[in-house]
């Protein structure tokens, strides 16, 4: 995947998910209905942070 030309505001992160696996360890299918949604992914781009009560900046 190309990299982004964009970069998120404030305490916003841009994640890429990564892919499961259609077969199992044992070689079932898995269809597409009884798959999970990911629970992991890629970091692609972060924001600067965000600003605390007093005004600082945090990352």
């Amino acid at each position: 995947m190309a990299k982004s030309n964009f970069r998120p505001l404030h305490d916003r992160v841009v994640v890429r998910r990564v892919e499961s696996e259609s077969k199992t360890a044992g070689g079932i299918i898995i269809p597409d209905t009884a798959k999970e949604k990911p629970q992991e992914g890629e970091i692609i781009a972060v924001g600067s942070g965000a600003r605390d009560e007093a005004g600082k900046l945090v990352p």
